[in-house]
């Protein structure tokens, strides 16, 4: 049962959900969504390598001679820019595939904090409840879609959307990354998604953070690997720890 409710920062929700996944009883609950992380990040390093080349012409081509001097700024944005898109469709595309079992990782994890029982989990419930389960990944990816084609359009203005583009970029996908994982523990409670997203938006510093390391982590090769299932412990322990008491209360 957690013991200390002390408010952490995001870097921290994350640095606690390393711990908990080598806890004894929910290392189990991490195989399914680290394998899955394995196998969609190995494509995205793939399709990441492949398109280097491409940016680098992408660049030459849109930046006139008379900026060339700011190509020392842009390019290390632009690849940044990259690896920030590939993460993002690579993530959206595992937590699809590995949202039925980061829920049941989330359960066990707020078990294993809370003391308290768990919900029906056996595995004729988890397929009843996959419907559900993925009509919530399909209102967050309707939340996310918009504000990332918007996002994507600046990087067609030249300059100044080259250079802006990156870092609304990586605020936006660090609110995303907030939002993807602290999505399961409130889920599980069935919490609507509207709901969800205006408790986050109350601690909107500490999702941010959290968001932001989880973004960060998800573009370092090897290190990507272990992201997801971290994130969703991290993500319950925030649950737990800053929303939780509000929540369920009202429900």
């Amino acid at each position: 049962m957690i013991q200390n409710l002390s408010r952490r920062s995001g870097l921290g929700y994350f640095l606690a959900g390393a711990k908990l996944i080598v806890q004894p009883g929910l290392r189990q609950f991490v195989l399914l969504p680290l394998l899955a992380n394995i196998i969609i990040f190995s494509l995205a390093l793939w399709a990441a390598v492949r398109q280097i080349g491409n940016l680098n012409d992408w660049l030459e081509q849109g930046l006139p001679d008379w900026l060339g001097w700011l190509s020392w700024l842009i390019w290390p944005l632009a690849i940044l820019a990259l690896l920030l898109c590939i993460a993002l469709l690579f993530g959206t595309l595992a937590n699809w595939i590995a949202a039925p079992f980061n829920g049941l990782l989330a359960e066990r994890v707020e078990q294993h904090l809370t003391g308290q029982p768990l919900p029906d989990t056996r595995l004729a419930a988890l397929i009843q409840d996959l419907p559900r389960i993925f009509k919530r990944e399909w209102l967050k990816l309707k939340y996310y879609l918009p504000k990332a084609l918007g996002c994507l359009v600046l990087f067609f203005i030249p300059v100044v959307g080259q250079t802006l583009a990156p870092v609304l970029w990586f605020v936006f996908g660090a609110w995303m990354m907030g939002i993807q994982y602290c999505d399961y523990p409130f889920d599980n409670h069935k919490i609507p998604f509207n709901t969800m997203r205006q408790a986050l938006g109350q601690q909107r510093i500490t999702t941010l953070g959290f968001g932001a390391v989880v973004t960060l982590f998800t573009t370092i090769p090897l290190l990507n690997l272990v992201v997801m299932p971290i994130a969703v412990c991290g993500a319950t322990l925030m649950w737990v720890e800053q929303h939780r008491a509000a929540q369920l209360p009202a429900r």
